[in-house]
């Protein structure tokens, strides 16, 4: 196994292990979203809150991997209790957005309490991840 000699190819490879960890929750998400009759009622209940926090969390990581994780988690935190706290706001253009697929599957129709438990799992987990595994980058 080779080791990194320039910092930036060693970013490089953090960066690209990140994004493909994103892309993974993005298909686990829509995936729990799309089969909840075929999947036990807990699983589809709170997995797709959870697997979407873990998709920002991991898009944090992307974009700032010479931060600590402590800091991917609070960022992450905080947009998606912004993102849930936003549905509190109920005026006709952004519900037109919430319309749409993308739109709810971005900003969510209603506001619930039970989501800000599951993002906040979601990161922890995605966190926990983040630390066991063998390439992210240590120094």
């Amino acid at each position: 196994m080779s080791t990194c000699n320039e910092r930036s190819a060693c970013q490089w490879r953090v960066r690209v292990a990140y994004i493909l960890a994103v892309f993974a929750a993005m298909a686990l998400c829509l995936g729990s979203r799309a089969f909840t009759d075929m999947l036990p009622s807990f699983v589809a209940e709170h997995f797709g809150d959870a697997l979407w926090a873990c998709m920002i969390y991991f898009g944090f990581r992307t974009c700032f991997a010479h931060k600590t994780i402590s800091y991917a988690m609070w960022c992450s935190l905080v947009f998606c209790f912004a993102v849930e706290g936003s549905q509190l706001y109920q005026a006709d253009w952004i519900n037109s957005i919430r319309e749409t697929a993308l739109g709810a599957l971005v900003l969510g129709k209603g506001f619930l309490t039970a989501d800000l438990l599951r993002y906040t799992a979601g990161i922890a987990i995605s966190s926990l991840l983040d630390l066991a595994w063998p390439w992210r980058n240590r120094s």
